[in-house]
């Protein structure tokens, strides 16, 4: 499979399940309605680890704009690729949320309150001051790369066993491992923001949010939009950089 291809396919994954999981709980006379917090911030770690699982090998699984600038920031990534791989994200972000809004097509009319919908694609603040939310979503996306980091790594000249069990982990645990810092960061960070952490996650799916015939949906909230775009950019360079500054 071709890398851009892949980060298509696995960030349509990450936005069905993520997304579809916010769907099921918030949609009147879905099975989960009501099902709360705990059941979004589990259902978007799990969306997480299955699209690392299934394109990791092929594209790295970045499925992140922030990631990709993060990695690149640092050398771990090389620039040139950088331009296709944050549109393979964009549009791989917007089939996931046609997906959701196909899944969830008998729901949408019976769900009168238009941020309820709007939070099936994308995040908002839930108090509004944007620099507050600013500094939510710059840490959260920083603690991220950083742990992505620190779970990849594999030192240079290590003892066989060491290098052994650093693969290891890497190849089979890795995903699991991002997708129970991904759940940690909803439960500890995701209150005031929702965690956007992930440019494309949050702006695909508000674009199509706004072109979908979604009955009565509302606002797409573009006043917003920035915030979850630049701030985990900026978030995740910073937290790659620390990583590296540190050499852990």
């Amino acid at each position: 499979m071709n890398p851009y291809l892949a980060e298509v396919v696995g960030t349509a994954l990450l936005v069905l399940f993520g997304n579809g999981v916010v769907a099921n709980m918030v949609l009147t006379k879905t099975k989960g309605n009501g099902g709360g917090w705990i059941c979004i911030t589990a259902g978007w770690a799990f969306a997480v680890a299955i699209a690392v699982f299934a394109v990791g090998r092929v594209s790295g699984a970045h499925l992140n704009p922030a990631v990709t600038v993060a990695l690149a920031s640092i050398g771990s990534f090389a620039w040139p690729l950088v331009p296709g791989y944050i549109a393979a994200q964009m549009v791989g972000a917007i089939i996931g949320a046609v997906l959701v809004y196909l899944s969830y097509l008998a729901h949408w009319e019976h769900t009168a309150d238009t941020g309820l919908k709007l939070a099936c694609y994308s995040t908002g603040p839930a108090v509004r001051r944007f620099g507050a939310a600013f500094i939510t979503e710059f840490i959260g996306t920083a603690v991220l790369v950083f742990g992505v980091l620190a779970f990849g790594r594999v030192i240079a000249g290590a003892a066989t066993e060491q290098a052994a069990w650093a693969a290891t982990v890497n190849l089979w645990f890795g995903p699991a491992l991002v997708g129970l810092l991904v759940f940690g960061l909803g439960l500890s960070l995701g209150g005031p923001t929702g965690y956007a952490i992930n440019p494309a996650r949050d702006l695909g799916p508000r674009i199509a949010h706004a072109l979908l015939p979604i009955a009565g949906k509302g606002t797409s909230d573009w006043e917003y939009a920035w915030v979850p775009v630049i701030a985990p950019i900026v978030g995740g360079v910073a937290g790659a950089q620390f990583f590296k500054a540190i050499n852990l």
